[in-house]
């Protein structure tokens, strides 16, 4: 079933008073708002900007090769996949100092064997560790090896795996995951699989040994064909409706998009074809997905849930070309808002603690921001330079910080280095670092 919503047009803020009350109802009940209105930068002076707090060293290899990170608010901690390191770091927010890493992943896999990493690009489809998530002492991380690894956290400093890595079935990495809020399911896609697919897993906060698998989730062949190299990419739990919402960068039957349009190799002189998203129950093991949402001229990765039902998702034109702004649709109606002037997001992760969005924006034209974003008006608040790779982002709620892991120059650390200075000047060294961020709160 293809859900679908119009935009409708909407004049300018300099000639339409707009509060933030009357956008969210806007966004809510009413349909959709342009770009214009939704998605200017912040004109006025008086929010408190994003500062820079502090940046953390990370122990053993340079970074060149990082994958999605995590935060524990309620235990002040940060995860991130490290490739680099083959291995999930693991920091404390509340020192904001390296505890430990969760190793034994298969690290970097070149895409060549040739004998000098440096000189060869990783091929992310093999590589680990890949997505992450926690809940209480357990730790959920997939590997290059299409497994699911299970660490006891404890002890943040000695983290241990529980049992032997849990198999999906594929060749390629396991990469992103989620959560149900209870901790009690996990769902984790094989984005690199022809055609993709995600697992769904129970799971026990209380017993990481009690891990697994429930279901196979297949989308329909004709939104997913084989063959054209599609993919899966970041689901996340919206407790709301009790579903997840599964990011997807292209399908082919978008209700938006000309017949034909161009998804893979398939139509290579029509228009690129865009994304959607999948709202799946996790509870209906005949047919887990209940609809297959189109979205217009996005092309998503990440995806966070913010307030009022609304899911931000990460469009970028690594998956969709004419990929300019970033969508926020709401998980009840389907309207959605775009945030314009951002683009290029991989992770995106909603703070409740400063009720703002943040974005890895890596593949944004003109270089790597983190973006700020209102989750109220949804105006898109500022951008913060990043090195060339910064993809990933996560933020501790309670501490209202945003964490944003920097690769070292590709002077340093070769290909998938940072091909700016920015990183160096962040981390104020060659090695690479995890940048920490003060999320501002308007009054």
């Amino acid at each position: 079933m293809n859900c679908f919503v119009r935009r409708l047009w909407s004049p300018r803020r300099a000639d339409f008073p707009v509060t933030a009350a009357l956008l969210v109802a806007v966004l809510i009940f009413c349909g959709a708002v342009s770009a214009v209105l939704a998605g200017e930068e912040h004109e006025d002076s008086d929010f408190s900007h994003t500062t820079f707090l502090t940046a953390i060293g990370i122990p053993g290899s340079a970074i060149r090769s990082f994958d999605i990170s995590w935060v524990d608010s309620d235990r002040g901690l940060y995860f991130l996949g490290d490739r680099s390191n083959s291995g999930v770091d693991i920091i404390s927010t509340k020192t904001n100092t390296f505890l430990g890493r969760a190793g034994g992943f298969v690290g970097i896999q070149p895409a060549t064997a040739l004998s000098d990493p440096h000189h060869v690009a990783a091929n992310n489809n093999i590589s680990g560790p890949d997505g992450v998530v926690s809940r209480g002492n357990c730790l959920y991380a997939g590997d290059g090896n299409s497994t699911l690894r299970v660490y006891n956290i404890s002890d943040p400093t000695h983290p241990t795996l529980v049992g032997t890595p849990i198999k999906t079935g594929g060749s390629t990495r396991l990469d992103e995951m989620a959560l149900t809020s209870d901790g009690k399911m996990l769902i984790a896609v094989n984005n690199a699989e022809d055609p993709p697919f995600a697992t769904l897993f129970s799971t026990d906060p209380d017993d990481c040994d009690s891990t697994n698998i429930v279901n196979k989730i297949e989308a329909d062949l004709l939104t997913i064909p084989p063959g054209a190299g599609l993919s899966i990419e970041q689901p996340t739990w919206v407790e709301s409706i009790h579903r997840f919402i599964v990011s997807v960068p292209t399908i082919a039957n978008n209700t938006f998009d000309p017949s034909p349009c161009n998804y893979g190799t398939v139509n290579p002189t029509a228009p690129p074809c865009s994304g959607a998203v999948l709202v799946v129950d996790p509870t209906n093991l005949l047919t887990p997905i209940e609809k297959v949402v189109s979205l217009n001229q996005c092309g998503p990765n990440g995806a966070t849930v913010g307030p009022h039902g609304n899911v931000m998702v990460g469009c970028t034109p690594n998956n969709q070309k004419t990929d300019k702004e970033t969508t926020i649709i709401n998980v009840k109606t389907f309207n959605y808002v775009d945030v314009g002037n951002l683009t290029g997001s991989d992770e995106v992760w909603y703070n409740r603690g400063s009720n703002r969005y943040y974005t890895g924006s890596s593949a944004k034209p003109g270089g790597a921001v983190l973006g700020v974003v209102d989750g109220t008006t949804n105006f898109l608040l500022e951008t913060i330079p990043q090195s060339s790779a910064s993809h990933s982002v996560a933020a501790d709620s309670e501490r209202n910080e945003i964490y944003v892991p920097q690769v070292g120059p590709k002077s340093m650390v070769g290909i998938g280095g940072d091909v700016t200075t920015v990183g160096q000047s962040i981390c104020g060294g060659m090695s690479g670092c995890v940048a920490v961020y003060k999320g501002g709160r308007d009054e």
